[in-house]
């Protein structure tokens, strides 16, 4: 029995010696052995390989995919023409060396981003300050990262890594400046608009004089066809009245004396004066009526 226990324990043993030699590297990642503390191998093939068991060797894994370094803070930079920006960045790295990248850096990235940080914004600060305003915003932008790029491909190597990508994401200016420049766009759109307005104004001005001259031509002619037309009407109402009237003479003085009656009395607060035996009421008592025009009003 105790055979047994002491072969099962023997077996565990081996086992687990057998366990700590083995290792397997992921496609993501490089392994590196250690032996007593230097770098013994550095493997980047994925699979299952042997070491020696603790504490003669050890390994430790390192991810080479490519990772990202953000700008830590932002710091105004000038540019050629002493305007203060913030530039917001990102590098996109990986490692290339592990050897080294252990050396400068040892296992931990927060020892390299702490590092490199700091190179990072340098190579911005020189590239930055070549520029003006409008080349860091626009024209210029792409040149900017590639030659930041360009300057740390070399001081990279160092650390053991390799650069892939920089990136510019934000460009602004600090908060003094930008209140001021929204200021001067607020002016300019504002001067704008009253410029717009001005001419709003005098077009609208010119359109309404321009509609008030054929508004006064249109009367005019409209009032000029009316007085003509009137003219026509009166022209041929006389014409009737006297062919009418020569047909008969005493029905044409009864007609007349009618109309002077009906405008003689045409007011009801009117006061007349007259004799019932003058001329005027002639027509009332069965004569003919003079055709003379109503008597005066007192």
């Amino acid at each position: 029995m105790n055979r047994i226990a002491l072969f099962v324990a023997v077996a565990l043993i081996a086992l687990m010696g057998a366990a700590s030699t083995l290792f397997i590297v992921d496609q993501r990642q490089v392994g590196v052995v250690y032996a007593l503390g230097e770098i013994k191998e550095v493997i980047t093939d994925p699979g299952l390989h042997f070491k020696l068991p603790p504490p003669f060797q050890n390994v430790v894994f390192l991810d080479k995919r490519v990772q990202t370094l953000d700008s830590p803070e932002s710091r105004p930079i000038f540019t050629a023409e002493k305007k203060s920006l913030i530039i917001d960045w990102l590098v996109k790295w990986r490692i290339s060396e592990p050897r080294q990248f252990i050396r400068n850096n040892g296992v931990d990235f927060r020892n390299l981003e702490s590092r490199l940080s700091p190179v990072v914004q340098a190579a911005f600060n020189e590239e930055i300050t070549k520029r003006d305003v409008r080349g860091v915003l626009a024209k210029e932008r792409e040149t900017v990262m590639k030659d930041v790029r360009t300057r740390l491909t070399d001081e990279a190597k160092s650390f053991g890594i390799e650069i892939v990508d920089v990136r510019i994401k934000r460009v602004d200016f600090v908060a003094d400046i930008t209140d001021s420049v929204y200021r001067r766009m607020e002016s300019e759109r504002k001067q704008v608009a009253n410029e717009l307005r001005s001419q709003g104004t005098a077009e609208a001005e010119k359109i309404r004089a321009d509609a008030d001259r054929q508004r006064e031509v249109i009367i005019a002619e409209a009032y000029r066809d009316a007085q003509k037309i009137k003219g026509e009407g009166d022209a041929k109402s006389s014409a009737l009245y006297a062919e009418a009237f020569g047909r008969d003479a005493s029905f044409a003085q009864f007609y007349r004396s009618l109309e002077a009656y009906r405008a003689a009395f045409r007011s009801k607060s009117d006061i007349m004066v007259v004799d019932p035996s003058s001329e005027f009421f002639k027509a009332m008592r069965g004569g003919a009526a003079p055709a003379t025009a109503a008597p005066g009003r007192k």
